[in-house]
Formats: structure tokens, sequence, C-alpha cells
């Protein structure tokens, strides 16, 4: 099953301003390499590399010069390994030269407008990447006092290399943006530590020489943006405005909502996508009065053009693809000089990841790095169905979408499994993406499972308010909108009602341990990194500021908002067989978590294991723990949903 252990194989693609030239990362023997090729064709990429004599390093942030005459990126080319920043010229004719070399975690590189500075952002002296995911430090000493690293954005000097900090050493900056004149920048802020606080965040400008003015604080703004979160933030290409995407998001990086704008000198944001069902999650300047947007819209990528003034998509320049854009977040690139011309990674259920380019409405595939990958798994199919939004049923419906994986040998005269994979967030959505090296839905359609990835309410894809629908009501009415999607599924396919199983990861994780205290409808559940108890939750992750715009007031204000929605609150109703899973290290839901579940249900007298991996975070690094964790859930389902089952199987593994 080649095709379910694969690495993301391209990572990251840019164009050049003048969109001539294409560059993207392709994974090799040490890591990433850069690849440049000339546009339309993109025929006989050039390997682009630090590296010497055979050497072979990992390169990333590929970035051209405004003028699109030089190319900068980062490298571990180095003596020392270390992380550095090295230019060659655009066509790549000269061996890259070393330009400045760090000491510390560096991303986001970029030039300034008039190509004199190169920016990105730097964690001096990082010990491990800058992420609530990653494993976090084991806990020793006096908690809380110890030294917190700070991402600031820094800048090179493109003529000399002299590294300069930018911002100053009391905020952690998450994203940031030069104006166009080069003298100032816009970041998105707050004080250490950074892995909690970007929920609390508030818009900067500076200039480069200078000290920062927030000009937006979300904890005290009225309206509707307020207590909520920004990101993506952009200047306007005359400077008057700075946008960003505004809403209710539960992970860094997970972005989605509604684009706003504000005067750069501050002043009362302006909500420029009122009522939108969908949700924008990344956009670019086009000009002072339109912008390119991405958003998830109905689990599928939306990309179109948007007027400001007449608040008015361009029908000519309006594109739905049902892939996944981006290698991470829903992205793309376009050329700043040639705003004609984007670049974007596209991948589905059924296309592995490739750097596609063109005009919006003419796009071209590039690269063919993936092209002996086939599918071991069935066809997709994004479904809709629709729920109550209160359970009297008095205050209308939704409509819920989610995809579909038939089994890979689908025979419609046979019956099979069903396996429920809850997405986590719950700010988030299932998209149709290839699979990567890790627990996911995929494997399950290739084994012969009906596998359903429901997006329900607090999901991206239906607009703001649908996405804000859970709060402080974690667990009942998304669990509805689950249930539902499993019921209309039934109608319409040769589902095995008595082999329905469930499985998430984070918030996922949690859904999973909650439902199996409301149901007995899952015979089987599998829960990976999940949360049992909300109120002890609190005062145990890394990361509780996420906390307050969902359940409306800390732990210890409102424990009532948090009780009703833990699963140990309901724990004794369980008989749902459930494998627990979950990294030592995990800052954002800690191993206590399953501990505690896992506790319960052993002493209830439920099949229960529990597995713990070593050195590992939220997110697993190690790859032969990505495969053990799904090779125990596939082996979970199999053994507590067996073809011959006809109730939920009440003997196993403690």
């Amino acid at each position: 099953m080649d095709a379910l252990g694969q690495e993301e194989m391209i990572r990251e693609t840019n164009l050049s301003p003048d969109g001539k030239l294409i560059v993207w990362n392709e994974a090799g023997h040490a890591g990433y390499g850069i690849q440049l090729a000339t546009l339309p064709d993109a025929r006989s990429p050039k390997h682009i590399t630090a590296c010497t004599s055979g050497g072979r390093g990992s390169e990333s942030d590929a970035v051209f010069s405004p003028d699109s005459s030089k190319l900068a990126f980062f490298s571990d080319c180095t003596a020392d390994h270390k992380t550095a920043i090295f230019v060659t010229d655009s066509a790549g004719s000269t061996q890259p030269r070393l330009l400045a070399e760090m000491n510390g975690y560096a991303h986001d590189l970029s030039w300034s407008p008039d190509g004199k500075q190169l920016s990105f952002l730097y964690v001096e002296g990082a010990t491990r990447p800058p992420s609530p995911i990653a494993a976090e430090k084991p806990p020793s000493g006096v908690i809380g006092v110890e030294g917190l690293e700070i991402q600031r954005v820094a800048e090179v000097d493109a003529a000399s290399g002299q590294l300069t900090q930018v911002t100053p050493d009391g905020l952690y900056v998450y994203e940031f943006d030069w104006s166009p004149d080069s003298s100032k920048i816009a970041y998105v802020a707050a004080p250490p530590p950074g892995e909690n606080n970007w929920w609390v965040a508030k818009l900067y400008t500076q200039p480069i020489n200078g000290h920062p003015t927030a000009i937006l604080d979300t904890q005290t703004v009225p309206g509707p943006l307020h207590g909520l979160q920004i990101a993506v933030p952009r200047w306007s290409p005359d400077g008057s405005r700075i946008g960003f995407i505004g809403g209710i998001m539960s992970d860094q990086g997970s972005t989605g909502g509604d684009l706003y704008t504000i005067a750069s000198s501050g002043g009362d944001p302006v909500d420029e996508t009122p009522g939108r069902t969908a949700s924008p999650a990344w956009f670019v300047w086009i000009d002072n009065n339109s912008v390119g947007i991405a958003e998830v819209k109905g689990g599928s990528s939306h990309l179109f053009l948007y007027d400001l003034t007449s608040h008015q998509e361009n029908a000519d320049y309006d594109l739905t693809l049902p892939d996944s854009v981006g290698a991470g977040g829903l992205e793309m690139r376009v050329a700043t000089s040639n705003t004609n011309t984007i670049a974007l990674i596209r991948s589905s259920f059924s296309e592995p990841p490739e750097v596609w380019a063109g005009e919006l409405m003419d796009l071209h595939q590039i690269t063919h790095v993936n092209d002996g990958l086939k599918p071991l798994w069935g066809e997709a199919k994004s479904i809709e169905w629709t729920n109550s939004r209160d359970p009297d049923g008095k205050s209308g419906t939704f409509n819920i979408q989610g995809w579909l994986l038939l089994p890979a040998h689908y025979d419609p005269a046979k019956k099979y499994p069903l396996v429920v994979y809850v997405h986590g967030g719950p700010s988030a959505a299932n998209m149709p993406r290839w699979p990567y090296a890790g627990y996911g839905a995929v494997p399950f359609s290739a084994l012969d499972y009906f596998v359903l990835m429901p997006n329900p309410r607090g999901s991206y894809g239906q607009g703001e308010a649908f996405t804000q629908a859970n709060r402080k009501d974690f667990g009942y009415g998304d669990l509805r909108d689950i249930l539902a999607g499993v019921d209309a599924l039934e109608k319409q396919y040769p589902i095995d009602n008595h082999r329905v199983g469930i499985t998430g990861w984070s918030y996922g994780g949690f859904m999973t341990m909650f439902a199996v205290t409301q149901t007995h409808r899952f015979r089987a559940a599998v829960s990976g990194a999940g949360l049992a108890d909300w109120l002890s939750y609190y005062g145990e992750n890394s990361i509780d500021q996420w906390m307050i715009p969902f359940f409306g007031s800390s732990v210890y204000d409102d424990p009532r908002v948090y009780y009703k929605s833990s699963a140990m609150t309901f724990i004794t109703q369980v008989k749902t067989p459930t494998l627990v899973v979950v990294g030592d290290r995990d800052g954002e839901c800690p191993a206590p978590q399953s501990f505690e579940f896992w506790h319960a249900l052993r002493d209830l007298g439920v099949p229960t294991q529990l597995v713990v991996y070593p050195n590992e975070g939220h997110g697993f690094a190690n790859p032969e723990h990505r495969r053990d964790v799904l090779e125990r859930a596939l082996g979970w389902f199999d053994l507590y949903m067996p073809p011959s089952s006809d109730g939920p199987a009440q003997a196993g593994a403690r």
C-alpha cells in the first residue's frame, strides 16, 4: 500500500513577479530541493542547491526578488548544517552564495518591495519548531518561569548579509507583511508564550526602525469580530488599508472567517464579506479595489476575484475545484507585476499533489512528480444532508456537507462496514486531499470500508455563523449532524448498520470519546489525541487561550459549560470498545486526558486499550509510530466490527 505511506512529495511553489519563472520544492533523498523552470511549459526544470561537491541538503522558502532577477532561499548546506540564506541569479546559472547564517529556526522568507532586504520569522536559539503540535519539552524545575522563545521578524541586508531583529523581544510574531513602500511592516503578534497567545493577538504596524503601534485589538473592538482571531495581514497596494481574515479559529494556520479591512492608521474594521456562506481562508490584493480570494466552500476549494466596492464576485474569474489547494493552508501564489498568472499545488482523493500554473481559468499542470501514484481506495463523492439547528427542530435546519469514500472493491449488491472520521479543529474542514503518511480516513476505504468524513456545524465551508454554531455546545449539535449523515447514507448505500465505527484525532478524538457516551450506535471507536474532561483539560494543556471564544469564559468562571460537554460526565454510559492513542509529550491534548478515559473504561469493564507513544507531540513525527497507529486502528475495527457481528463486542483486550 505504497500510496498510503507517502510523505508529501511537493511542498511549496512560487512565481517570479513578472510571471515568467516558477519554483517548487520537491522531496529528495536528504530533504526538499528547489526546482526552477520557465513558464508556460516549465520543461526541463533546473535543480537549485547550495550544496557543492555532490553534497545533499534541504532547501525551502524560495522567493524571487521584486525585479525577478534573483532567487533567495533557506538551506542547511553549511559547514555546521545550520539554516542559512543563499542567493543566486533567477536563471540558476551561478552557484548560490551564502548571504547570512542563522542560529535558530527561520521560516516565511520574503523580499522587501524595494529589494533591499530579506525578511523572515526567526526564533533565535530555538530548540524545537515554534508550534503547539510539536513535542513539548519534558517538564522539570519551576514551571512557568522558564525562558520563553520569542519569534520575531528579522531582516538581512541583501547586499551585506547583516542580520537585524526588527520587532521587539516582548512580542511573539505569527504573520507579517511589508508595506508597499518598504518603510513599515504589519504583523499579528502577542506577548509570549507564543503557542498560547495567538488567540488574543493584536494587529500591529511598525516603521522598520521604529516602535510598534497596535491598530486592532479584537478583545476590545465591538461588533462581530469581538474576541475572535485574525490572520493573513496584507497591505493594500496604495498602503492605505490592511486586509486580514477574521473569525473564530481554533488553530493558528487553520484559517477561515470573513475578509476584513482596516485603515493602516487604525480605526474600525470593515467586514467585506458579511453573511457569506463560505469561509475565506487566504487572499491577495489585485489592486486597491479588488482582491483574489481562496475559500472553503462546501468542502471544496473556491478561487475567485472579488470587488471591494460592489462586494460582488467577478463571474469571469470564478473557479470551484473538488481539490485541496496548497500543501498546508488554502493558498496560492500570484505574480505581483502580472496578476493574471498564478501558481498553486492541487491534490484530491484521486489525484496526488502537483504544481499547476497559468491564468485562473486556464490552469496547466506543471509537475509530474507523482504520475506513478494511483489510488488504492474507492471513489470519493461529495454528499449533502440537512439537520435541525436545535433538538426540537423549531429553529430551522442546517445544510451539511461531507465526503464519502466508497469501498475499494465496491459491489452495490454487498453490504460493507462504515467508519466515520471526524476532523480536528473544531474550526477546520474535511477536504479532498491526497493522503500523507499519517493517521487518516483513506486506508479504511482501501480495506473495503465506507468512510464518511463529515463537515458538521463548527466546520469551515458554510459561513462564519455555521462555524460558530457549536460555541458552548461541543458534542451536541455537531454529533447530531454526524448521526443525521449516517442516517442519510444508510438510506442510499448498502451499509451494515451493525458495523459502524467512529474515529478522529484531536477534536475528532474528543468527538469519538463523547459520541460513545451519547449513543451505542458505534460498535467500535478509536480516539487519537482526544479530550475526556474539559474541566481538567483547561489546567493541563499549553494553549488554554483557545477555549475562551468557544466556551464564553474560563472554566473557573463557568464550569457548567465545560462539564456538560465532557465525556467523563457521562462515562458510565459507554459500552463501545475503544482504542485510545496519544503522544507522551502532547501539549495540545495532554496524555492525562487519554489516561483518564481509558482508566474509566477499564474499570467499567468496557473493552479498551491505551497506547502512549514516546517523544511524540500532538502531531506524530516518527514514521514508525505513524504506521503503528494506523495498523492498530485497522486491527481494532477488524476485531470489534467483524462481518458476523450483530451487536457490540463485549470481550477483548483491556
